[in-house]
Parts: C-alpha cells; sequence; structure tokens
C-alpha cells in the first residue's frame, strides 16, 4: 500500500503515467545542490531513484498552490529535497497559522496533521499516508481525560501535542517539549495535570513547585533508552557529547550532556559545536542535523519511528497527484481543539 487505501503497484502504474521519473541531465542540474547537502547521508547509487521523485514534487507543489511541512524526523530526502518548512511541533504549529498557500502536505504523522487542519479550518491538509500514527496519541482518549476531569475537578489539563484533535478539544491548554515548563508554570493553580507522556511531565515536575498529575503514555522511540544506554555510549564514545529528548525516562535525562526538544537539541549543537555528538533520538533528525552542520561528528545512539517512516517520496507524490489523504475534524472538535492550540501559541509568543 501507498497509503491506506491505495495498492502501490497501483498507485505506482499511475505515477509512471503521468510523470517521467527516470534520472535525466535536466533533473541532476535541478537537484544537484540537495545531493550536496545530503551526500553523506544518501549513498550516490540511490540519488538517481530519489532525484525524479524530489524534482517532481517540486515542480507538482507549485502547480497545486502547495506548502510542504515536514517535521525533523523526517528522511533527508524529505526533509532537504521537498520540505518548504521543517521544524519540531511547535515550529511546525505557529507556521501553519503563517501559510499562504491553499493546500497544506504535513510529512509528520497523523496528530501533526490535525493541527494544521485546524489551525487551516479553510485550507486542504493532506498527510500523504493516514497511517502514520503515534504511540503516544494513542495511549489516551477524549473519555480517558474526562474521567480525569472527574477525578481532579478544577485542576487545569495542560495536554502534549501529541494527542489527537478529540482529546485537544476537551484540554484547557497544550504544550509541547519545547514549551512544557513554561505552559505547565502560567496556568493557574498549584497542581496540573499533564497528559498523556508521563516522562515529559516526570522530568517537567523536577523544573517546577507545582504538583504534576501524569498519564502513563510514551513514545515509543525514547522510552526504550535506559541509563545502561548511556553509560554505554559514554564507554564507547568517551570525548562525545550526549543529547536526548524529554520524552526519555528521567534516568536517562539525568545521565545526559544536555536535554531538550528536538528545536533546543538543534540549536544546542549548532551552538555549542562539540568534535563528537550522540543524539538520543530518532535517527533521521540526526541525519538532517549532520548535513546542516560542519566541522561536528555525529555518532549514533538513535531510534528510527515506524511512523514517521510512512512518509516517503513516493506517497508525497502521490498525495499531490491525488489530493489525498484529506485530513477532516468534525465540527464540534475543531473548534475548542484550536483553542487550546491557540492559547499555547499565545503564551509561547508571549514569552518570547
Amino acid at each position: 500500500m501507498i497509503n491506506a487505501v491505495t495498492p502501490l503497484a497501483d498507485a505506482r502504474a499511475i505515477l509512471a503515467d503521468h510523470f517521467d521519473l527516470g534520472y535525466s541531465k535536466a533533473v541532476e542540474r535541478a537537484t544537484d545542490k540537495i545531493f550536496d547537502r545530503v551526500k553523506d547521508k544518501i549513498p550516490g547509487v540511490e540519488w538517481p531513484f530519489y532525484a525524479p521523485l524530489i524534482f517532481q514534487i517540486n515542480r507538482l507543489k507549485k502547480e497545486k498552490d502547495a506548502v510542504i511541512l515536514a517535521h525533523n524526523y523526517q528522511t533527508p530526502q524529505i526533509y532537504h529535497g521537498v520540505a518548504d518548512v521543517v521544524g519540531d511541533s511547535l515550529q511546525l504549529a505557529i507556521e501553519a497559522t503563517k501559510v499562504r498557500q491553499s493546500v497544506i502536505v504535513q510529512c509528520g504523522v497523523h496528530f501533526m496533521a490535525e493541527t494544521s487542519k485546524m489551525l487551516n479550518p479553510e485550507k486542504t491538509v493532506l498527510i500523504p499516508d493516514s497511517r502514520a500514527g503515534c504511540s503516544l496519541s494513542e495511549s489516551i482518549t477524549a473519555e480517558d481525560v474526562m474521567a480525569m476531569r472527574a477525578r481532579y475537578p478544577g485542576v487545569p489539563v495542560v495536554t502534549y501535542v501529541n494527542t489527537s484533535a478529540a482529546v485537544k478539544a476537551v484540554t484547557d491548554v497544550c504544550c509541547t517539549s519545547s514549551n512544557a515548563l513554561d505552559i505547565v508554570n502560567r496556568v493557574e493553580g498549584d497542581t496540573v495535570m499533564m497528559i498523556p507522556d508521563q516522562y515529559l511531565a516526570k522530568n517537567t515536575a523536577k523544573k517546577t513547585h507545582k504538583k504534576i498529575i501524569t498519564w502513563a503514555g510514551a513514545c515509543e522511540v525514547h522510552e526504550t533508552f535506559t541509563a545502561d544506554d548511556i553509560s554505554e555510549l559514554r564507554h564507547a564514545y568517551p570525548t562525545a557529547k550526549i543529547i536526548a529528548h524529554p520524552e526519555c525516562p528521567p534516568e536517562v535525562i539525568d545521565a545526559v550532556d544536555f536535554a531538550g526538544s528536538t528545536a533546543a537539541m538543534i540549536d544546542w549543537v549548532k551552538s555549542t559545536r562539540p568534535a563528537r555528538v550522540v543524539m538520543v533520538t530518532e535517527c533521521s533528525m540526526s541525519d538532517n542535523v549532520a548535513s546542516e552542520t560542519t566541522g561536528v561528528d555525529f555518532l549514533r545512539g538513535c531510534n528510527i519511528c515506524p511512523h514517521m517512516k510512512r512518509i516517503n517520496l513516493e506517497n508525497v507524490l502521490w498525495s499531490l497527484h491525488t489530493m489525498s489523504e484529506e485530513v477532516t475534524i468534525p465540527p464540534d472538535i475543531i473548534g475548542p481543539a484550536r483553542q487550546a492550540v491557540e492559547r499555547m501559541i499565545d503564551m509561547s509568543r508571549k514569552q518570547d
């Protein structure tokens, strides 16, 4: 399947009929600067397959009045090849409010596409494969949130953006790993429900005086890292700096040199410029930062997100060609969900 509804063989046959996917001199010239950025991460023998797809996507998105938003965990060929805007969840949420094009293609997971749709209800939002889900988002439902509200009446609910629109709709305000501490400190009261990521909540709780009630959700990419893993990395790479994402367990965060959101990790590497670094997060993020940063040796210590990897150049081209899969949100959900995200963005801008 190229996405949730179309067989791969059928899609490839249709794409071959409509697009020249051969590696010509014109394609080579149009993509040579892109390849120069990613040549250390993508073997030259593979480029003749990727380059025509990149060429056709960049041509087609202009024709369709489309913009491509890509998360930092997308593969280098998407991140560097076709994305117009890249970033973490907060950056993409903010940039989604500035989009002028009529079509948004979300290269990320489903909740990110929902966020773009709720912030741009009049625009067409596409996700190349709606099966690109999230273990964290799927760990909690709106009914779960309402049950927690009943158990802790009056306690504000701060919900991670890695959740469905339905969950956001019964939330007071959203947060990301970039602004979690600021949002928690800004909401009223001495007690906060911070859901669904138990590790982000526990790591935030160490930095605030407020009591935090959480949920037993976790990201499958980050929850499997352990303090022993960090110890092994230090033994293998004694001169390297090790940095991690706050979705990792607290004992991992305590053992690394720096912890922060994907954007904060990137900023740290680019400003600190360690000679060697291990990014304890999703593997493509390390590849993408390495392609943008000279003089830093990036060492492996990562996991792959299978959901992010459902998005690829073939289904991005198919998505633009067929205008599928379109993201829709029920009218009774989109309004309150948007308010929770807009409150987060507003609080973040005031903090800036």
